[in-house]
């Protein structure tokens, strides 16, 4: 594996590499690896693709600074894994290297209502500073293909219009989510648990199954709110918990028991946020 800390150095080595005839596959991540990471790096990997990932924690979509600062570190133990899992090149920028300019937003990304419901309206600001880290990462290494993973499935969704406004001729492979025995969803911030908290932080998805298991034609409010309570009752601070249009994204409050579902939640448990979410 080749890591490389500049964009000129990734550009020049990208660029050999495409005139060589291989497609370019892109992982990005801000470190702190598990298991989720590496199956999308490996689901990347083809014979006839070179297999990119990058390490920058973005200070641009952090809603709470200190939430920035706690951000786990892992460098030695990311760099493992990833030789490990066959990856091509890491790309280790610099703060100065993504923001050459400063970490001002020049531009406002047209997001619509996505910005606005569920993580947008919770996170005031993520969403544009999370299109500002990709769509600079996108234009250093401009890939084929961009994999990213269903736990964030909003962030998914909000990927898929900023390239599609950007016209950039990535694809986007949305990668399943990957669980913990118990079920709890990897996230690089399930490290930051005591013991007795990471006992409790399952509890999310067992609410969505429960949810889940409800699931019926008709008005789905009863089944929304008794997912709040319960996650209340478990000793999280729920942000929310939603079903809505897997499509659209739009919360539904009646079901024609045809079109394609999702079930999403969001809390807190002490200091960690969890988000996860089921596709029906």
């Amino acid at each position: 594996m080749i890591i490389l800390k500049t964009a000129g150095d990734l550009v020049a080595a990208l660029n050999g590499l495409k005139a060589e005839g291989f497609s370019i596959h892109f992982v990005p991540t801000m470190g702190a690896l598990h298991k989720g990471h590496i199956s999308l790096l490996k689901h990347a990997k083809s014979p006839s693709s070179i297999v990119v990932t990058s390490i920058f924690v973005n200070p641009t979509q952090f809603n709470n600074p200190s939430d920035f600062e706690k951000y786990p570190n892992t460098i030695k133990d990311d760099i493992y894994k990833l030789e490990k899992s066959g990856t091509h090149i890491l790309f280790l920028p610099s703060i100065l290297e993504i923001y050459p300019n400063g970490m001002f937003r020049p531009q406002n990304y047209n997001l619509g209502y996505l910005e606005n419901i569920l993580e947008g309206a919770f996170r005031p600001g993520h969403f544009q500073g999370v299109c500002q880290v990709v769509d600079r990462l996108l234009q250093i290494v401009k890939p084929s293909t961009l994999f990213v993973g269903q736990k964030d499935y909003q962030q998914c969704m909000v990927l898929e219009k900023l390239v599609s406004d950007s016209g950039m001729p990535v694809k986007i492979v949305m990668g399943k989510t990957l669980r913990e025995t118990d079920g709890l969803a990897m996230s690089s911030r399930n490290m930051r648990f005591s013991p007795i908290e990471r006992k409790k932080a399952p509890g999310v998805y067992q609410t969505l199954l429960n949810m889940k298991e409800q699931m019926h034609t008709g008005d789905l409010m009863s089944i929304k709110n008794k997912a709040f309570n319960d996650l209340l009752s478990k000793g999280f601070v729920p942000d929310y918990t939603e079903i809505a249009d897997a499509t659209s994204l739009l919360p539904v409050t009646d079901w024609d028991g045809e079109s394609k579902m999702i079930i999403l939640a969001a809390a807190f448990l002490n200091e960690v946020r969890l988000i996860d979410n089921i596709l029906l």
